[in-house]
């Protein structure tokens, strides 16, 4: 099994992929275990003295007004970590909790918040034997951090609330413990937190978001180069010198994506046969345009995840020299910011592919392909309701393209009384991403069945690599009316997977 050494600074992306989907083992570094050994020493020391410090000898947020003894700090962190385990709703999907736990841990070995070592071995453990803490929807204001995710976190690790086992069964945190000789920490000053001060949740998903739209992006291109070929319209719109002198770099791949899908058709150019036209329309001949801008912000929302990732995210850190420092670092705008705008180019990407399909279904507008596509029109309603069931999605990604960000809402007794919001706004893009997958294998299905329609005129040789590939999947080709539910699920499985991009690939090469 792939092992993922957490360092200082070496986190990837492609590492909190392979731990978070696929159960790569963690272990921390020496130069990391030093780091948290000095940062401790920090803490111990200022613990020592008898001026109050924030998160060490301090209450929290409203409360950091009290110092608090010695002899109450264990359970000042221990009810910390008891009090914010306060989310609801239903349960966070695995692969976004072991993204948090893993991120909370990147940041615990950076050495600057003053974690013990064996803390941050007892995360890797708990990461390393399968065990995921049950954590809710709600409970982050995507300030401070995402408070209560990360809180039912910490909670597992004192051996406490509910986890799951490695095989999806929720028992108690103290069994899991137990079974795989895991001791339960007794947190410490500071401890508890540092365990919950980061914005671990919202960029998580935010990894795990660009990973999936990379071959969404890359999917729409070839739905889209389908679209055009079934429409039997002009590939010249793609002509590089056309892109090129608007040098936006997400729509020039997304071009050349579309023309090299292209190559080779003899279904392109009938634009002027027999119901000349002098230009596609916008949902065809646009398609670089727009699937390039989301592409764009594809790249920008990486770069803020990339920085993220490079960040040690607490309150208060400990800084080189022995200062610990409060600061405002744990507010999640940036993050925020870049999961809205994702959410804003999903919606445009799903709703242009919907225009596309809408015309391949329309006989005034196909340019002779028959009514919904179906066998028998009249007899048979071919894919009418599938058009729908895409309507209804792009109708739902424009209602989760509203902002989460823009909203704040003033929580802790006025101490916290501007909040990001970002977890809210991580939690929609994912069915966004979802829902655009959807939208995809509806064009893709609408497509490849247009094109088998155009009896007498053979498609590029890519498009038929990816029609066979299709049809190889499950997903079922022209004929008479048929229970749709089946290939449709069978489309936005192929999809998902990357199955369209794959099949185009052993023709065209590499995609941009």
């Amino acid at each position: 099994m792939h092992t993922v050494v957490v360092g200082t600074t070496s986190v990837t992306a492609s590492d909190v992929l392979a731990v978070a989907r696929d159960g790569a083992r963690v272990e921390l570094s020496e130069d990391a275990r030093a780091a948290l050994a000095a940062a401790r020493r920090t803490v111990d020391a200022l613990a020592a003295k008898p001026e109050p410090v924030y998160g060490v000898s301090t209450g929290f947020g409203a409360l950091a007004t009290r110092h608090i003894g010695p002899e109450l700090r264990t359970r000042l962190q221990r009810n910390i970590v008891r009090s914010h385990a306060a989310g609801m709703g239903p349960r966070v999907e695995r692969e976004v909790v072991r993204a948090l736990m893993f991120l909370r841990l990147k940041t615990v070995c950076s050495g600057h918040t003053g974690v013990r070592p064996e803390v941050a071995q007892t995360m890797a453990d708990l990461l390393n034997a399968g065990i995921t803490p049950v954590v809710h929807e709600y409970g982050s204001l995507g300030c401070s951090g995402d408070l209560a995710p990360l809180s039912h976190c910490a909670l597992t690790l004192m051996g406490e609330g509910e986890a799951e086992d490695a095989e999806g069964v929720v028992r108690p945190a103290a069994e899991l413990l137990a079974a795989h000789g895991i001791d339960p920490v007794e947190l410490r000053e500071k401890e508890g937190l540092a365990l919950l001060n980061g914005t671990d949740g919202m960029l998580g998903m935010l990894l795990m978001a660009l990973a999936d739209l990379e071959v969404l992006y890359k999917t729409a291109d070839v739905t889209a180069a389908l679209s055009l070929e079934a429409l039997l319209g002009t590939d010249r719109v793609l002509a590089p010198e056309l892109h090129a002198i608007r040098p936006h770099p997400g729509q020039a791949a997304s071009a050349a994506n579309m023309l090299a899908v292209l190559r080779g058709s003899e279904l392109t150019g009938h634009h002027q046969d027999d119901a000349p036209r002098v230009q596609d329309a916008y949902s065809v001949r646009c398609a670089p345009q727009v699937a390039g801008a989301g592409r764009d912000t594809l790249a920008h929302a990486r770069l803020v995840a990339e920085r993220e990732l490079a960040a040690a995210v607490d309150n208060p850190v400990v800084l080189p020299g022995g200062r610990v420092e409060s600061n405002g670092n744990f507010h999640g705008a940036p993050v925020a910011y870049v999961l809205d705008f994702l959410a804003i180019a999903v919606a445009d990407l799903a709703s242009i592919a919907e225009r596309r399909t809408d015309r391949l279904l329309d006989k005034n507008r196909s340019h002779g392909l028959p009514p919904f596509l179906a066998d028998d029109p009249g007899v048979d309603s071919g894919l009418m309701i599938a058009q729908y069931t895409q309507a209804a999605l792009v109708s739902e990604l424009k209602r989760l393209a509203v902002p989460a960000s823009v909203d704040s809402i003033p929580s802790s007794a006025m101490q916290e009384d501007h909040v990001s919001m970002g977890w809210s706004a991580a939690r929609k893009l994912r069915t966004a991403v979802d829902n655009l997958a959807r939208v995809l294998a509806v064009e893709l299905y609408a497509a490849t069945r247009a094109i088998e329609l155009r009896e007498g005129l053979t498609p590029a040789p890519a498009s038929r690599a990816a029609i066979d590939a299709a049809r190889a999947a499950g997903i079922g080709g022209p004929g008479p009316d048929r229970h749709l539910a089946p290939d449709l699920a069978a489309a936005d499985a192929f999809v998902r997977a990357g199955g369209a991009v794959a099949a185009v690939e052993t023709v065209t090469g590499p995609l941009a």
